[in-house]
């Protein structure tokens, strides 16, 4: 029979049913605001060459001929956007920058992710001199490629078409991206595959349902800059393509400039162009991007 315990003398508080108390948050230290008040004018100084642009784009000719470039905008005008769609070719180079840009980005990252998957996660003899020799090719300067590039898409059947830039830009890619994904898959925990093992999970299923949904940041971070880097190239444009036609927006942009030197809303608007879906995919993809280049540091 167990003991009771005796009652408790008045004005004693007991311990039946009282709460624990809820531990007290520190108080975060106050931010200076001097850090902000610094980027600011960085801020402007960043912005001020595209809003200059932007004034340029919006005058007409003649309010650039007679005022000067550097002048403040008196009038406001979409002629110079117009001409560059239309007389620039600048909407069917947009449109060859997006279709290789798309595919390239899609194939550089679905062919790394299978050659980072199988270097990180199966004993392949040599696995490391593999992934450094892919990543060496990067370290050579394009330009004693290009001879060696062009004679090669010739060779092949392939030259003057939009296939081989998308080739070459693969090519060329594909090493640092297998790279960045080897680091990260290589440093997934080992009991989740493990545990996938003994739920009967072969190596296909393994790297559809658990490796690529982890890597998701990791691959949003990489189309993000993969996509900067191919829309914004020019010298594999110059060096696989002669037809206008097949130029994508910056051997484009190149061709506006020799064609309207003197019309500068011209070559201002089509420079305007050109960075807007690099400037879309960036925003849309911040938060993806941002935690990409974070995984390595939370590990």
């Amino acid at each position: 029979m167990s003991a009771l315990a005796p009652p408790a003398a008045p004005g004693v508080p007991t311990t039946a049913g009282r709460r624990p108390a809820a531990r007290r948050r520190r108080p975060r230290p106050a931010r200076s605001p001097w850090l902000h008040v610094a980027m600011v004018p960085v801020t402007l100084l960043w912005l001020s060459p595209i809003v200059f642009v932007l004034f340029v784009a919006v005058r007409s000719y003649d309010d650039i001929a007679g005022r000067g470039l550097g002048a403040l905008p008196a009038s406001f005008s979409l002629d110079g956007f117009t001409t560059a769609l239309t007389a620039g070719g600048v909407l069917r180079s947009l449109g060859n920058s997006v279709v290789v840009t798309v595919c390239a980005v899609i194939l550089s990252l679905a062919l790394s992710s299978f050659a980072a998957y199988a270097l990180s996660r199966f004993d392949i003899p040599f696995r490391r001199t593999i992934l450094l020799t892919m990543l060496a090719g990067n370290l050579l300067p394009p330009q004693i490629l290009l001879v060696p590039v062009a004679s090669i898409t010739e060779a092949i059947g392939i030259g003057d078409t939009l296939t081989a830039l998308v080739v070459v830009q693969v090519g060329f890619g594909i090493g640092f991206y297998t790279f960045v994904l080897h680091g990260f898959m290589r440093g997934l925990p080992n009991e989740v595959f493990e545990a996938a093992r003994l739920d009967g999970a072969g190596p296909g299923g393994i790297f559809w349902r658990i490796v690529l949904p982890l890597s998701r940041p990791s691959l949003a971070a990489l189309a993000a800059l993969a996509t900067t880097w191919i829309f914004n190239d020019l010298i594999w444009a110059m060096t696989v393509l002669r037809t206008e036609a097949k130029f994508p927006i910056t051997a484009a942009l190149l061709n506006l400039q020799g064609g309207f030197s003197s019309a500068w809303n011209v070559v201002a608007a089509g420079s305007l162009i050109a960075a807007v879906p690099t400037a879309i995919v960036f925003f849309l993809f911040q938060k993806q991007f941002v935690s990409g280049l974070l995984v390595g540091a939370n590990k």
